[in-house]
């Protein structure tokens, strides 16, 4: 890969990997595998997503939350722009959340309800009908080392969350490509930075994903990496795949209309991850800006 590319790679993680929420975990990162990443997204002919991470709200309803289903179309609809079919599974908590984001992306794409029992069986049967050549999880909650899923609290969600880990060991097995993306190393896939995430992460000895995934990305909101992984197929392609500001607004409306909450505040409210949407916007901006110069100086 030039130094063209490790240029726009090294401008574009450092976009993503702003810290305004404070995780800890950012800092202490390696340089994300972006030449790998685009390299996957490109090559992606059939892939299937996995997203929605549950919420309890106070009032003891459970619901997903905003970060996840707006990265989730804008991922879906750059694959699809590449030519690659794509399905997203989630549960039923996020099933709405997710189609809402989508209808304004990509409303063709067929979204899969996981089950709340049985859920190895279905994910099997699933890969058989599927065959997908990539298995891409955003955003959604990991086992830990201890059996299961945490919030970034700490606390046991494992009655709220179908019992989707098994994917990432399935697609392992089938020589099925992996790529994760998260935010505070208890999604799935976020194993491959146990140490950094055990070291700067509050709970992280207890939240760490104990899976990892062939290639794993961390921003500091996971809804960024659908923009990101736009902006890396963009330059793969030379297309423009990323959303508009107004796009990625609407997005957020329909979700919140859904039912969907923020996962830090549980409200429902334009926010993701207790930031508002003008934060969002400004990464969207960032990248945006960061692609369009960077093709203009490919096509010069």
């Amino acid at each position: 890969m030039g130094g063209f590319h490790m240029n726009f790679f090294d401008k574009l993680d450092a976009v993503m990997k702003q810290d305004f929420g404070g995780r800890g975990l950012l800092g202490s990162l390696p340089p994300s595998p972006l030449s790998l990443a685009a390299k996957e997204l490109f090559c992606a002919r059939r892939a299937l997503i996995l997203t929605g991470f549950p919420v309890l709200c106070p009032d003891g309803s459970v619901i997903g939350e905003t970060d996840g289903p707006l990265g989730s179309a804008d991922l879906a609809f750059a694959l699809k722009a590449n030519g690659c079919q794509v399905t997203v599974a989630t549960d039923a908590h996020s099933s709405e959340l997710v189609k809402a984001a989508l209808s304004v992306r990509c409303p063709d794409v067929p979204v899969t309800v996981l089950p709340e029992a049985g859920t190895r069986a279905f994910s099997e049967q699933l890969l058989d009908t599927l065959c997908p050549t990539h298995v891409i999880t955003l955003e959604r909650p990991g086992k830990a080392a201890d059996g299961h899923y945490h919030n970034m609290r700490g606390e046991i969600i494992d009655f709220m969350t179908a019992d989707a880990d098994c994917f990432l060991e399935l697609a392992a097995r089938r020589n099925i490509r992996t790529l994760s993306i998260g935010d505070g190393g208890n999604e799935m896939g976020m194993g491959t930075f146990r140490k950094e995430i055990e070291s700067f992460v509050p709970c992280g000895e207890i939240i760490c994903t104990a899976a990892s995934a062939d290639c794993v990305l961390a921003g500091g909101v996971s809804n960024w990496w659908g923009i990101g992984a736009a902006a890396l197929l963009s330059m793969e392609t030379g297309a423009f795949l990323l959303p508009s500001e107004a796009q990625e607004t609407e997005m957020l409306r329909r979700v919140i209309e859904a039912g969907g909450v923020d996962g830090t505040t549980k409200l429902r409210e334009m926010t993701v991850d207790h930031l508002p949407l003008s934060v969002h916007l400004e990464i969207l901006r960032d990248v945006s800006s960061l692609v369009r110069k960077a093709q203009e100086e490919q096509a010069a």
